[in-house]
């Protein structure tokens, strides 16, 4: 892909247009520090999509462990990297976000490759605490990672292309894994899980070698020009945790077609199972096609408060959608899914966009890290959570936990323009106007 020239053209919110490194132009980007990040994703995205869908039937079929054993050291897991996305980020903030994160990604690899040698339970918790903590830490390190090496006017387009990477990577990778389900045989799940980890690994000798952006510059300690009391500031800047509570609310929406539409779907309706797949196509490919369009309109912090409103009502509809198939004949059952799944897509794609711009514009710039690593445990969070909020609203109590979900989503969505002029209105001490 090649750069084009810089637009004049105002968007939305009357400032010019970025510059859109990510037009089409060739197989890669342009730009030497996206380029590096499309490959790092490409592959990385690949690994994951290879092992998720065979991840928790090799530890209970392979090594033999207790399923609801594995969930609990899984929920373990994830809580550790919850805790541990702040602490990630304030050691990007000392030590630069390109050396924390290549330690982090690193680290997984090896995390992950000890799956392998899992025997016992004690073994099978050292393992994924490791390689799950690892993993959800490094989310707000990549978010400050970006801020480092993405030039600020493109910064989220370029995110956003990256997710459409990830999307392919995911699908393709998705359906190689099925193979080695197909095989079900120990050195299928092996082989798998080596490759997902080289996918971490691998990827994490590209991150030193990514150029800074301009408005970054080289230096030795990112932190330097941030006041001491500043450098921890994103744990106790009410505004912007408001933001983040808000954002991890829409996120768990992502858990809707993971884990509570199979469960919906073939405890509730009389769709068949295979609607579920269906589904998850219908978004991946959705996704992959719209995200890109819709953060170049979400890129500045009007735009994406919009976008983050609008999708909190899409997510009330979407709900609504899911809601009715409830007692249909398995077409209209089908219909009505499919169309629920569309509707999610633009509002998946809505706060996608409006999310990465806020946890951006909304941060101090001096303490990227820690702002990001606050922003990316509040998403960690919320896909924590959402499965036992899925499950005990919508699968439990049917319509009812439908409606009780979708006023959740947009009374989010809604909150987000409030907290924004909130967290606006106390930016005086980052030196912004009030």
């Amino acid at each position: 892909m090649t750069t084009t020239p810089l637009s004049h053209a105002p968007d939305q919110d009357g400032s010019p247009e970025p510059d859109r490194a990510t037009r089409a132009g060739g197989l890669l980007p342009a730009a030497p520090a996206l380029r590096l990040a499309t490959v790092l994703t490409a592959v990385n995205s690949l690994g994951n999509g290879l092992y998720f869908p065979l991840g928790i039937l090799y530890f209970t079929r392979i090594v033999g462990l207790d399923t609801t054993a594995v969930g609990l050291g899984l929920t373990a897991a994830g809580l550790v990297g919850v805790a541990a996305g702040v602490p990630a980020g304030r050691a990007a903030d000392r030590w630069g976000a390109r050396r924390v994160g290549a330690l982090l990604w690193g680290g997984t690899g090896v995390a992950t490759a000890a799956y392998t040698l899992v025997h016992s339970y004690a073994g099978f918790l050292v393992a994924v605490i490791c390689a799950t903590g690892l993993q959800m830490a490094s989310r707000g390190v990549q978010g400050a990672l970006y801020a480092d090496v993405l030039p600020a006017a493109t910064r989220v387009e370029a995110r956003a292309y990256l997710r459409m990477v990830t999307n392919v990577g995911m699908g393709v990778g998705g359906a190689l894994g099925a193979v080695a389900l197909q095989l079900d045989s120990r050195g299928a799940y092996m082989t798998v899980i080596v490759l997902n980890a080289l996918s971490f690994a691998g990827p994490a000798l590209l991150v030193p070698r990514m150029p800074l952006a301009p408005h970054v510059g080289e230096r030795a300690a990112p932190d330097a020009e941030a006041p001491a009391a500043d450098r921890w500031r994103a744990v106790r800047d009410l505004p912007f945790l408001t933001v983040t509570v808000l954002n991890a609310v829409l996120v768990v929406q992502y858990t809707l077609s993971e884990v509570g539409l199979p469960l919906w779907i073939v405890e509730r309706t009389e769709a068949p199972r295979w609607t579920a797949a269906l589904l998850m196509i219908v978004n991946c490919v959705l996704v992959a096609l719209l995200q890109v369009r819709v953060a170049r309109r979400a890129s500045r912090v009007p735009s994406a408060v919009r976008a983050m409103g609008w999708s909190g009502l899409l997510l009330a509809a979407a709900c609504a959608g899911y809601a009715v198939s409830a007692g249909l004949s398995p077409v209209w059952a089908v219909l009505s899914l499919t169309a629920g799944a569309v509707v999610q897509v633009f509002a998946e794609v809505l706060s996608a966009a409006g999310g990465w711009t806020l946890g951006y514009e909304l941060a101090d710039a001096r303490a990227h890290g820690v702002y990001q690593g606050v922003f990316g445990a509040g998403m960690s969070a919320g896909m924590m959570a959402g499965p036992a909020l899925v499950t005990v609203t919508a699968i439990a109590h049917g319509r009812l936990g439908w409606a009780v979900l979708g006023v959740v989503f947009a009374a989010a969505g809604l909150a987000v323009a409030p907290a924004v002029r909130w967290a606006q209105r106390d930016g005086a001490w980052r030196g912004e106007p009030a």
